[in-house]
């Protein structure tokens, strides 16, 4: 007898995420790496038991995933999909009403509009560009009827909700050079090729499982580099050098 599956409850994931407090920490979670929970609290700006409790709610709803290593708990996102909505909510979502009056804070949101990560790959203007960057060196195709126009997509805004995208026969030689296994991704459960909207950028990024590994490429190669603050990342002098020997991508970030 077949069972019918619940239809999601919307309204819960809403009400979890009105919380400043645990929207705040599922924010530092994109990061992709586990954080411990006096991390999450201290991003929340709340006391230890409070940020707990905050977490539990998130783990029973399963958004995050908790592990254990010694005496401390780390959290991280329950998967990659947990990210998209996060970054899709983003692009709709109302600015942030509070004045940003120092100036770290200013170079703290230049910085994560600049490059971070979006779970395991990478989002911002470096993130859209590489996606674009691959697009024009035919390394990745929109599939056929997928957009209307090129011109129409690569306009900021216009990032079409049919659009699709593919791995080429040429882009499958590239990135197999550079040290990306893709013969293995095919074999995996995971899309090859994925996007996500940036908010930022209001563009699309390569999400993923080649956007995942060619992050982790890059961090392998010391291309890129963690920030100071959750989720910024920047890409190295070598890492500049390399993007343009390896995809001739002059990248100015």
């Amino acid at each position: 007898m077949m069972v019918d599956q619940p239809e999601p409850d919307l309204a819960r994931a809403a009400r979890l995420l009105a919380s400043p407090s645990r929207a705040l920490m599922l924010k530092a979670l994109c990061d992709g790496r586990p954080l411990a929970v006096t991390d999450l609290a201290r991003v929340a700006d709340v006391s230890v038991p409070t940020a707990s409790v905050h977490l539990g709610q998130l783990a029973e709803a399963g958004l995050v995933r908790a592990e254990r290593s010694g005496r401390n708990r780390y959290f991280h996102l329950a998967g990659p999909d947990v990210a998209a909505a996060l970054e899709a909510l983003a692009v709709i979502a109302p600015p942030d009403p509070t004045p940003v009056t120092t100036l770290r804070t200013h170079s703290r949101h230049s910085a994560l509009r600049r490059s971070r990560t979006c779970y395991d790959h990478l989002a911002g203007s470096l993130g859209v560009a590489l996606m674009y960057a691959f697009l024009d060196q035919g390394l990745l195709q929109r599939e056929e009827g997928a957009l209307a126009s090129r011109s129409r997509a690569d306009q900021p805004g216009s990032y079409g909700k049919q659009a699709s995208y593919q791995l080429t026969p040429e882009g499958t030689e590239r990135f197999a050079a550079f040290g990306i296994d893709v013969d293995g991704m095919t074999r995996g459960r995971r899309p090859i090729v994925r996007y996500c909207v940036d908010w930022s950028e209001r563009r699309h990024h390569l999400a993923g499982a080649l956007g995942a590994a060619l992050a982790e490429r890059y961090f392998h190669l010391g291309w890129l580099r963690y920030g100071v603050s959750p989720r910024v990342v920047h890409l190295t002098d070598t890492g500049k050098g390399g993007v343009m020997d390896t995809f001739a991508i002059e990248v100015l970030n």
